[in-house]
């Protein structure tokens, strides 16, 4: 699906819930959210794709990766929320999902963990890679 049919589609979405007097039940942001213990679970529950940037202040490709992260939060607005997940100060999530390297993704599907890169990706793979597990 090209960026145009994309936003069309959105669109068409938001103009039936005009028309049909319904609102939106999940609002989505643009930006990725800081994951810690107290909201991980609430987020995986909440949104149906979440893509989650394992990283760490110290970690150079986590850092340049960052800015990807941050485009891509804005271009899947309303489709796949971004989520940072700080390794240093929530190691006991990070064991959970195996995190060994760092910068590492993980796309979680309705809550469940579907699939994982790891390193600083270029952006067209991580889009791939996005599209493919949207299923």
């Amino acid at each position: 699906m090209d960026e145009l049919e994309k936003i069309r589609q959105k669109k068409m979405k938001e103009m039936m819930e005009k028309m049909l007097g319904e609102k939106p039940k999940v609002e989505f942001p643009d930006h990725p959210i800081t994951l810690n213990s107290s909201n991980f679970n609430e987020v995986l529950k909440k949104y149906k794709y979440v893509v989650v940037d394992f990283w760490a202040e110290w970690c150079a490709p986590c850092r340049l990766i960052a800015p990807t992260i941050e485009d891509l939060a804005k271009e899947y607005a309303g489709d796949v929320v971004f989520g940072k997940l700080n390794t240093s100060e929530e190691q006991g999530i990070a064991n959970r999902y195996a995190i060994t390297a760092i910068p590492s993704l993980i796309f979680f599907r309705n809550g469940k963990p579907v699939d994982k890169i790891v390193g600083a990706i270029p952006k067209g793979d991580i889009i791939r890679w996005i599209r493919k597990n949207m299923v």
